[in-house]
């Protein structure tokens, strides 16, 4: 096979490959026997067709099968043979056949970096004391006891600060609605039924809740709301909007005791002995993780300053753009509006860039590492994967691994399986250090 590579700019290879003709003429010969074996050609019984006239009247759909069976093969071979490490193929083009049988076609690759990897055995690494403290058990005590509270009517006066009251409110400007003057904004700017507030300084909109202090159930108040200059939504900043606010009712938050029926509510069957042991596993568990978030970050950190190269910039183009709609889906799920994202589009798009290059960097990186120390992923690790996530969706393995190659994702397991792996390796290599005093303080507070 002769394989011509051309250079350009940008980390960009074009590949001019041809098959010799005997290699082409092998495959040709396999496939036009298959058609003649079947072929209904007037004139000639089933299978006795002289393979000129096969050739002649199936000669586009023997070319397709061919290109179908070599090129993805000696594209693979080429790359090989030449010792590319090709990071992305781009385009597959110019495919002919010769009249001696040749093959050639053009294949345009994405190059990866050229880099050195630093000792990446035994790197250093600062970890987390996973030991669990009796504050950090009767923390999370107090979150649970906190989820378990009642809130009861409050007959006969009216709202406090630390209060929770049921309101329906309507906001208007220049007695116009605000859900007229500002439709994009959230529904809770705008006005709301049965709304739940906890009276408290800060909360909610600017001074809203100080001005329902004393108000009772039945009353209506106009409260008056001065939004800042730097208000996200445009059409209130800076300006004064009237609120029509009616209490429907007034309640207290009333903590249960911490005892061993709390404990049972919370885990049937189970006392505060218990439940505070159950704590002390999750905390534990969770304390756990952080070792092993901390060992990655401080790893890719470690690799990232040590090791330095040009990105692809068409890479870093795609990855930024998959960045960018990540960012847009979390920011929208999180109910900011198309005009806010819109406004701060040049924010996004900076924050995308970011987190496009640190993936790309550390990918390749880790695929550096997996060429280096030979890791693989077998079908087994495929496999599993795939179990663990039809258990986690509750449907079936095969439907799960149906569905991801409906989805064409396959790939893309074996690619987070691989990186996972590689990850595993390093983690496995470190070399744990005493935490600095002033790291643990940090730690601890």
């Amino acid at each position: 096979m002769k394989v011509e590579v051309e250079r350009q700019p940008g980390s960009v290879s074009k590949l001019q490959i041809e098959l010799p003709p005997e290699e082409v003429e092998k495959e040709w010969d396999a496939i036009a026997n298959s058609f003649a074996r079947f072929a209904k050609i007037p004139g000639y019984r089933p299978g006795k067709a002289p393979r000129a006239v096969i050739d002649k009247r199936f000669r586009k759909e023997i070319q397709d099968e061919l290109t179908k069976k070599l090129v993805s093969k000696s594209y693979h071979e080429a790359v090989e043979q030449e010792h590319l490490r090709v990071a992305s193929l781009t385009n597959i083009e110019d495919i002919q056949f010769g009249e001696d049988k040749s093959m050639r076609f053009r294949a345009t690759v994405v190059i990866a970096p050229e880099f050195e990897l630093p000792d990446y055995k035994k790197i250093p690494v600062q970890l987390p004391d996973t030991k669990v403290s009796d504050a950090e058990i009767e923390e999370a005590l107090e979150r649970l006891r906190e989820q378990s509270a009642d809130f009861v009517d409050v007959p006969g006066r009216g709202l406090q600060m630390g209060d929770f009251a049921v309101l329906d409110f309507e906001g208007s400007m220049d007695s116009k609605p605000i859900s007229e003057i500002a439709p994009q904004a959230s529904k809770n700017l705008q006005g709301g039924k049965k709304f739940w507030l906890h009276l408290a300084a800060d909360n909610f909109l600017p001074k809203f809740c100080e001005q329902l202090v004393g108000q009772k159930p039945g009353e209506t108040r106009l409260a008056i709301v001065e939004f800042p200059a730097d208000f996200p939504v445009k059409e209130l900043a800076g300006k004064k909007a009237d609120y029509a606010v009616t209490v429907r009712e007034v309640k207290e938050k009333v903590l249960p005791p911490i005892d061993d029926a709390l404990a049972a509510k919370l885990a049937p069957g189970k006392t505060l002995v218990d439940l505070r042991q159950l704590l002390e596993h999750d905390i534990e568990h969770a304390k756990e993780h952080d070792v092993e978030r901390a060992k990655e970050s401080q790893i890719m950190k470690y690799l990232h300053e040590r090791i330095q190269f040009e990105l692809p910039p068409a890479l870093l183009q795609n990855e930024t753009r998959r960045a960018l709609a990540e960012l847009v889906q979390r920011n929208r799920e999180r109910g900011v509006t198309d005009e806010m994202l819109k406004e701060k589009e040049r924010e996004l798009i900076d924050g995308a860039a970011g987190v496009a290059a640190h993936r790309l960097k550390t990918n390749f990186i880790l695929h550096r590492i997996v060429e280096r120390e030979n890791i693989e992923v077998a079908k087994e690790d495929v496999d599993l994967r795939i179990r663990q996530e039809a258990a986690r969706y509750d449907i079936s393995p095969e439907k799960m691994r149906k569905e991801l190659q409906q989805k064409d994702v396959l790939d893309d397991v074996a690619e987070q399986i691989l990186l996972g792996k590689t990850l595993d390796f390093l983690k496995a290599n470190v070399s744990i250090e005493p935490a600095q005093e002033s790291t643990v303080k940090e730690q601890k507070s």
